[in-house]
């Protein structure tokens, strides 16, 4: 979620939703990053930072955060605004750009009681599987939690322990090129994903006389989590289900094998041969080095897109993602919050980080300088959020969340995760769904027995 998993309460759905109904609405690259316009903007100040010096300077901490876009960059400019108000060190290291190898590292780091990490930045589908080995964060942020939205502040909540805090939220959305949607006579971007093929064909035909190297559609294709993300995404889109479904797997149905099946046989005629290698940020490279038609990703890409380093500043827009003959759009629910473990030397400086990273004027400085989706209401609302942020419009924010199937395999999602990315890229890979998805389903149901 980007690419971004292992308890998810039903809650976390409302979330998302109730910032829609407020009109508000997870592999790294070698490539070089491009000027984001976040320089431009100061980070926030830290309130009431002499009373945190006083107390808490000259001790140092961790904080294992963000690796995909521009994300480790805003991090570096708020540790270093944090540490130069309150005297407190930040070390700031990015964690693996693959959520599933991020929640290994973290689970290594709590298995051997290590300090090594103070701040941890977790999926929103972890706080049920970390909980034993984080900080309740109730007594010292219980009063500024109340500003985040509800049901992510429930999802974070483990036993009766606010264990994270919201930082900022994730969906799947459609970027699509403007331009070439107007040389090719298009007037709208695609409604189902028949008509995002038929228009990735004929617009990849054309621009690969000048340009070999464009394709019609890029998204993340390879075995990791981003992959069980979009394939909720196509499944539920098309009528298919949500993979897991009332305790049990569901995803061996018709119309998951046929949405699929029509996936597959796009690999190499609408895409790059090479999309079931795709993560985060190879998709947005794609797109914004002007290779590319169509492209799903998280919104932070938004920001990448719009900056002085993007070819096509100015020749895009997004919208929601396309569906099935018989389904509705929808789009994956992601999100980020931050936790401190438990094995922290320093723990009431790390809650002080905890606290200035997840308040109103670094989720709106987060916002506009990274395009990431605010957890706080008012922010998420707030005019120059909005401008900065057209993906906040109704009109997009409204589609339908879902879920990853976490709340039936608590602690087991990561495994039964795999056995869905590893199928699914199989499929991409040339295997029909009918020789896949009945193994599939026998393992998940084997693994929800399990939890």
């Amino acid at each position: 979620m980007k690419h971004r998993r292992l308890l998810v309460l039903a809650g976390v759905v409302g979330a998302i939703a109730l910032v829609v109904s407020l009109s508000v609405a997870a592999a790294s690259s070698n490539k070089p990053a491009r000027v984001h316009k976040a320089a431009a903007i100061a980070a926030p100040k830290v309130p009431n930072a002499k009373a945190i010096k006083k107390k808490y300077g000259g001790q140092k901490i961790t904080f294992v955060g963000d690796s995909v876009g521009d994300g480790h960059k805003r991090d570096l400019a708020l540790a270093k605004r944090f540490s130069r108000d309150t005297g407190i060190k930040v070390s700031v290291v990015p964690h693996p750009a693959a959520s599933d190898q991020s929640y290994a590292q973290l689970v290594r780091a709590f298995s051997q009681k290590s300090s090594s990490i103070d701040v941890a930045m977790i999926d929103v589908v972890w706080p049920g599987a970390f909980a034993p080995y984080l900080v309740n964060l109730k007594p010292k942020l219980g009063k500024q939690s109340k500003l985040h939205i509800k049901s992510i502040v429930q999802n974070d909540t483990i036993g009766g322990k606010l264990v994270a805090m919201p930082w900022f939220g994730d969906y799947g959305i459609l970027y699509y090129r403007t331009d070439l949607l107007k040389k090719y006579n298009y007037k709208a971007p695609p409604k189902t994903w028949a008509d995002l093929f038929k228009m990735a064909r004929k617009i990849q035909t054309g621009e690969q006389k000048t340009n070999k190297n464009f394709y019609g559609f890029v998204f993340q294709g390879n075995a990791y989590e981003g992959l069980t993300c979009n394939t909720l995404e196509w499944i539920a889109s098309a009528g298919g289900g949500t993979l897991i479904q009332g305790g049990k797997a569901t995803i061996d149905n018709a119309k998951a094998r046929t949405i699929l099946d029509a996936m597959r046989v796009q690999i190499g005629k609408t895409t790059p041969r090479g999309v079931t290698s795709y993560q985060e940020d190879q998709t947005e490279h794609a797109f914004d080095d002007g290779n590319a038609a169509f492209a799903r990703n998280w919104p932070y890409q938004y920001g990448i897109g719009a900056t002085a380093g993007s070819k096509v500043k100015g020749k895009f827009n997004v919208t929601v993602l396309p569906h099935g003959a018989t389904g509705k759009s929808v789009g994956t629910v992601g999100g980020w919050q931050l936790a401190v473990s438990k094995f922290s030397k320093h723990k009431p400086a790390a809650i002080e980080f905890v606290r200035y990273m997840t308040s109103p004027a670094v989720e709106k400085f987060d916002a506009i300088t990274n395009s990431n989706v605010p957890t706080i209401v008012s922010v998420a609302k707030n005019k120059a959020v909005v401008k900065a942020n057209p993906y906040l419009k109704p009109a997009i924010a409204s589609v339908p969340r879902v879920t990853r199937p976490a709340k039936f395999l608590k602690t087991h999602y990561n495994e039964a995760s795999k056995v869905i990315y590893q199928g699914i890229n199989q499929i991409l890979n040339g295997t029909p769904a009918k020789n896949v998805l009945p193994g599939m389903q026998s393992k998940l149901n084997q693994i929800i027995k399990q939890s």
